[in-house]
């Protein structure tokens, strides 16, 4: 992560940490999944997708107990019952984490089966391994948010996937279902794909030559 403006993501990584000890299915997604995959900018937020059973309910509030700490076990499972977002607050720090239970985000499930183990570095905590999405799935979720918003951010998150791949060939990168799911996004999200394609492809073609 990059920037003269560091995020103070503690509370994600003890969330991270407690999932990875209970057990606990999990995924991160969007910019901060990103991050190992070549995005460059400062995100202050990590997308977590989690598969919960009652057993991993029961720790993770029990592993942020109150008065600190604001995770209840009722709370968390009517979320995954009903399919949305649940929250962990640190009272102390005034800082909330979002969790969203895989359940309320079907259109995951696929990467969530096929996540992979990744090491992600944080400014001011060792390297740790956790489980990410694949960095075709990322960039497929964030063609899908840009199609709702047209945020200009997810455009740049793209590209420097895209730059990050073409500089290393990975061979492995599923492109061709990049490319079958944004065409199926309809024809906007089909021109800015092919449009940051082009345009990742001389910038990968400048910086290796």
């Amino acid at each position: 992560m990059q920037g003269n403006q560091r995020p103070d993501l503690s509370l994600f990584l003890d969330i991270l940490k407690t999932l990875e000890d209970i057990g606990a299915p999990y995924m991160i997604i969007g910019a901060f999944a990103g991050t190992v995959y070549g995005i460059n900018r400062v995100t202050y937020d990590i997308d977590i997708v989690v598969d919960m059973n009652e057993a991993h309910i029961q720790a993770l509030s029990e592993a942020f107990p109150l008065p600190r700490y604001y995770a209840d076990p009722e709370m968390i499972r009517n979320s995954i019952d009903m399919g949305i977002m649940f929250n962990i607050i640190d009272t102390n720090r005034g800082e909330k984490a979002d969790l969203m239970p895989l359940s309320g985000v079907l259109d995951y499930r696929l990467a969530f089966e096929r996540r992979v183990r990744q090491m992600v570095e944080v400014y001011g905590a060792e390297p740790f391994e956790v489980w990410c999405a694949r960095a075709e799935d990322i960039v497929m979720g964030k063609l899908l948010a840009w199609r709702e918003g047209r945020s200009r951010k997810h455009e740049t998150d793209i590209f420097d996937i895209m730059v990050f791949h073409y500089s290393k060939d990975d061979k492995d990168f599923l492109e061709d279902q990049i490319d079958l799911f944004a065409r199926n996004l309809g024809s906007d999200v089909w021109d800015l794909w092919n449009e940051i394609k082009l345009d990742a492809k001389k910038e990968a073609k400048g910086s290796n030559s």
